[in-house]
């Protein structure tokens, strides 16, 4: 059955990205009891502020809600059915012309908070490194938004409030998502991921953006490893940073046992993944030498 292009939230701290209908179905069927009392679906990739959502009660109708891009487009209806919640939430999720009639929708009055604007120079500066963030690729709106209101304290001094970097990221996110609709077909990110995906598959483990460094990544990477993984394969977001300015992407690489025997081997294995995926490498063949990914064109997709 053909994914939905969302992404479900539960009560329960679920989360299902690209799910099918039947799963949306399932989920929504499911709600009304303690502990699971509501849905929330946003697209892939996530516009800020706009999703629909259901709350229900066993006994009661359906309070269904969506969001059209700020608080004061905000809408809610109630249907007697799960399944005409799952009708309406499909036809959202498909931008279907005239999804939204049938339910009897009204405005739901949310306060629109006042955000005083950033000092210009602060607001560049935090500018160009959220930029720097999206081009990478790897956060979440919501990872972004924290990240962006610590980035410029010093000496306790809090120059970026909750609600300035949540302002800021919105918009820096929609910049980009607007950006990234014009890319067509497979990305070499995307390629990356599928012989990553492959390596995992046949045991080696593989993560992306695996730690912020060389030194943590390899005393954490044998936590994730299933059992029987011969090896591993990984980069940190210092690697990840630098495909993303466009220089190579270094891949570390290695047994879960010791010896260079079984490194090489890895590492062949890591090559021929590569390979399979037409992205382009260098390396000497020894277990000294990192793997290095060249020539990308780093336009890793935002989701969400």
């Amino acid at each position: 059955m053909q994914a939905i292009s969302i992404r479900i939230e539960t009560e329960r701290g679920e989360r299902h990205d690209r799910p099918t209908l039947a799963k949306l179905s399932e989920l929504v069927e499911r709600v009304g009891g303690d502990g699971d009392h509501f849905v929330v679906v946003s697209r892939l990739p996530d516009d800020p502020d706009v999703f629909v959502q259901v709350w229900h009660e066993t006994g009661g109708d359906y309070q269904l809600e969506h969001r059209a891009g700020a608080p004061d487009r905000h809408f809610q209806a109630f249907v007697p059915t799960a399944a005409e919640v799952v009708e309406v939430m499909r036809r959202w999720a498909a931008r279907d012309k005239g999804w939204d009639l049938g339910p009897a929708w009204k405005p739901l009055d949310f306060p629109v908070e006042d955000v005083p604007p950033l000092d210009p120079v602060l607001e560049e500066r935090l500018s160009e490194t959220v930029r720097d963030w999206l081009r990478c690729g790897y956060a979440g709106r919501a990872r972004l938004i924290e990240d962006a209101e610590e980035n410029l304290v010093a000496d306790g001094v809090r120059p970026v409030s909750r609600a300035q970097a949540e302002q800021l990221v919105n918009r820096l996110w929609r910049e980009r998502v607007e950006e990234q609709a014009g890319w067509v077909g497979e990305t070499d990110p995307e390629r990356l991921g599928r012989a990553f995906a492959a390596l995992e598959a046949a045991g080696v483990t593989a993560r992306e953006n695996f730690t912020c460094c060389r030194t943590c990544g390899l005393a954490e990477i044998g936590a994730e490893a299933r059992a029987g993984a011969r090896g591993f394969v990984f980069f940190h977001s210092q690697c990840t940073e630098g495909a993303a300015a466009g220089h190579d992407l270094y891949l570390l690489y290695g047994g879960f046992e010791s010896g260079e025997g079984l490194t090489v081997a890895v590492g062949r294995e890591v090559t021929a993944a590569l390979d399979a995926v037409g992205l382009e490498w260098r390396w000497d063949g020894s277990a000294q030498d990192a793997i290095r990914v060249t020539g990308m064109d780093w336009r890793k997709r935002l989701t969400g």
